[in-house]
């Protein structure tokens, strides 16, 4: 609550707290308001800001401001997580503090997305398990709640960089307990499903149980279609490719969930993962690039 805005108006009056106190409240309630934050019963504030002539509303106003700002920052870090935009993501992050909102689920989706860019652009690995324990520490969360379960993946994420494939594997088994049957409501749902279903397809690939790693990314795709989005298809097919060819599959297979790959990428406007396919395209045709 703006308590300035309100001392203010109450001195461009020429008032003391007694005399605005007056017919509505006691001085020393008034006095506990201005001077410690106290918010007395929403009766009174509203009678003394009716003596003001100030709106009630501009008491709140502040505050709306910075939680629609901060949550409109981390939709546009959240997004440029899935394409992988991860130092655009990261100098946003450093625009937003979670001081300036008393949220909770504000503050554990800011974790949550520092965490997973720390992890992903390899920083310091103590930091990043720091910033997953507040997660996880939260006694409030149930071990269903999908920031647990982030918080789980990312964990597991920091031990598989490490080729840590057992204690990684701890983490990820916790994950594929409950993330099938999370129910998706949101938008927001189906970014961080989707996100945790692949770094999971991921790492089954890393320790070669690719039937495992096959199911999650169809998973994945068909996530994708039911909900009419594409973030996450060009990394899914992408990921295929690779386990095609651990599994040394046909050529033909290979190429067609690369283009696959490609497209999708190109929907996205995923730059990076367009790269990676060109490369990969080159090792897999190089007498193409010697045509050219």
């Amino acid at each position: 609550m703006n308590i300035d805005r309100f001392i203010a108006s109450r001195k461009e009056l020429g008032l003391s707290q007694s005399e605005l106190a007056e017919g509505i409240c006691t001085q020393a309630t008034l006095s506990r308001f201005e001077n410690n934050g106290q918010v007395p019963n929403l009766k009174i504030v509203l009678k003394l800001c009716q003596k003001l002539n100030l709106p009630l509303s501009d008491l709140f106003s502040k505050v709306g401001f910075k939680y629609t700002e901060t949550i409109s920052k981390l939709n546009e870090i959240e997004f440029l997580l899935i394409t992988c935009e991860y130092e655009k993501a990261q100098s946003l992050l450093t625009q937003v503090s979670v001081k300036e909102v008393d949220a909770s689920e504000i503050c554990l989706r800011y974790l949550y997305l520092k965490g997973f860019l720390m992890a992903l652009q390899k920083e310091k690995d103590t930091d990043v398990l720091f910033v997953f324990d507040q997660i996880l520490l939260d006694n409030d969360l149930k071990e269903t709640d999908i920031y647990r379960l982030l918080a789980y993946t990312g964990v597991g994420l920091v031990y598989m960089e490490n080729k840590e494939l057992e204690k990684a594997e701890y983490y990820f088994n916790k994950v594929l307990a409950q993330i099938y049957h999370y129910s998706i409501e949101t938008t927001e749902d189906i970014w961080r499903v989707l996100h945790i279903v692949f770094q999971c397809g991921v790492f089954y690939s890393e320790i070669n149980e690719l039937e495992v790693s096959n199911a999650l990314l169809e998973y994945a795709v068909l996530i994708c279609s039911d909900n009419h989005v594409t973030y996450y298809l060009a990394r899914a097919y992408f990921q295929l490719v690779l386990n095609s060819l651990k599994e040394d599959l046909a050529s033909e297979i290979v190429l067609e969930r690369l283009y696959d790959a490609r497209a999708f990428a190109k929907i996205n406007h995923n730059d990076k993962l367009l790269d990676s396919i060109a490369a990969l395209e080159k090792q897999l045709l190089p007498e193409k690039e010697d045509a050219i």
